[in-house]
């Protein structure tokens, strides 16, 4: 079985390469993929860079040229559902792109042609999750969440811009990848769990709370990860 992981930045997936230790690091489509073998398993880990074209051309490699059969992003988001915290982690049950605008057509926000506004991830992938979080949240006082992720390409800060999105695609996250991999998944057919840590609150602070939470928020996240890993 060969498993996809991925992450925005290096500080995403960098938890995942300290544990496995060993791997081989490959250069392939302007990118770096890193190769994990495992007893009966293999994991493809990369970092997709931010942005949605970028994850999209990096899901696309995984499925296409490395063979992946699934794929799990770990990595960090904005909170918009005020019942989160920092630290907090959510699995994407949908994902939508809250900066697509072709309203002028009578389309809603978040709608492309021949595409759909929301798309599911992984029922399964997130039962799993969902199974080993208390082992791994523990006495944390971290919460696990499952709800909607919004995607787009911009870091919000607006309070203003993070209501909006909220309202309009009742979302409990924002992020800057995590739809245009559900594209790449859905179309393929491949199966996608969505984990972020929350590390910041999308609010007029974003920027300092987030490089402030960044690396611990990941190295929760990627912990789930290695997991279920371990159990799949």
């Amino acid at each position: 079985m060969v498993i996809g992981i991925m992450g925005a930045m290096q500080e995403e997936i960098t938890p995942l390469l300290e544990h496995y230790k060993n791997y081989e690091a490959i250069d392939f489509g302007g990118n770096t993929f890193y190769r994990v073998l495992l007893p009966k398993k293999q994991l493809i880990i990369a970092r997709s860079r931010v942005g949605k074209v970028h994850s999209a051309l990096t899901a696309s490699v995984m499925v296409l040229h490395f063979g992946c059969k699934m794929i799990i992003f770990n990595g960090v988001a904005g909170g918009v559902n005020p019942q989160y915290r920092i630290g907090d982690l959510v699995l994407g049950t949908q994902l939508c792109q809250h900066d697509v605008d072709i309203t002028i057509f009578g389309h809603p926000f978040g709608y492309f042609s021949d595409g759909q506004r929301f798309y599911q991830t992984n029922p399964a992938l997130r039962e799993l999750a969902k199974r080993f979080a208390k082992e791994i949240l523990g006495q944390s006082g971290i919460s696990l969440h499952e709800g909607v992720i919004a995607t787009g390409d911009q870091f919000v800060s607006s309070k203003e811009r993070k209501e909006w999105i909220q309202k309009e695609f009742k979302a409990d996250a924002i992020e800057m990848e995590g739809a245009s991999v559900a594209v790449v998944c859905s179309d393929l057919e491949i199966p996608l769990c969505v984990i972020r840590a929350i590390s910041d609150d999308a609010s007029d602070e974003a920027v300092v709370s987030y490089e402030e939470f960044l690396e611990s928020s990941a190295r929760l996240s990627s912990s789930l990860v290695v997991k279920m890993i371990e159990n799949l």
